[in-house]
């Protein structure tokens, strides 16, 4: 099974291109805090890679910019290219398989208006509305509680 869910905000607006079989496509970066905070007490994020087609990339392109919280399911996919250089560069990215608005066209804008004043954009400033406290536990009324500890990698 090959299945990626993610909540995140798009890092740049995402720019709609064409194949030459003139199939529309945009490649777009969102970026996915982590369940905890690095030593310095700050919350981090990975940046997933994006791959949309079709209606889907048109729809992506047109309702969507920089900083919006989109909710996405897809699949990775694993690809490889020749540099300029001529060396082997790998990419994996997340083709999308569907999409969800996660906030509401008020809050789109206000957070477009919001990007529009801000330079450089810091994902880290990014206010995350929908961030899941980590501290209480979301299965706490099905019973035993399960806690997860990295520290048995060590």
């Amino acid at each position: 099974m090959n299945k990626v869910v993610l909540l995140g905000r798009l890092t740049a607006k995402p720019e709609l291109r064409y194949t030459a079989q003139n199939t529309a496509y945009t490649r777009f970066s969102v970026a996915v805090n982590r369940n905890f905070t690095g030593p310095d007490g700050k919350r981090e994020a990975d940046f997933i890679n994006v791959v949309a087609w079709r209606k889907q990339a048109e729809t992506v392109a047109k309702y969507f910019d920089k900083g919006n919280l989109i909710a996405i399911e897809g699949r990775l996919q694993t690809g490889s290219y020749d540099d300029k250089d001529g060396n082997k560069r790998y990419t994996v990215d997340v083709a999308l398989d569907s999409f969800e608005f996660v906030e509401s066209k008020a809050q789109r804008m206000a957070n477009q208006e919001a990007n529009t004043t801000s330079t450089p954009y810091d994902y880290q400033d990014t206010k995350v509305e929908n961030e899941v406290n980590v501290e209480e536990d979301p299965f706490a009324e099905f019973g035993d509680s399960v806690s997860i500890d990295d520290n048995f990698l060590e």
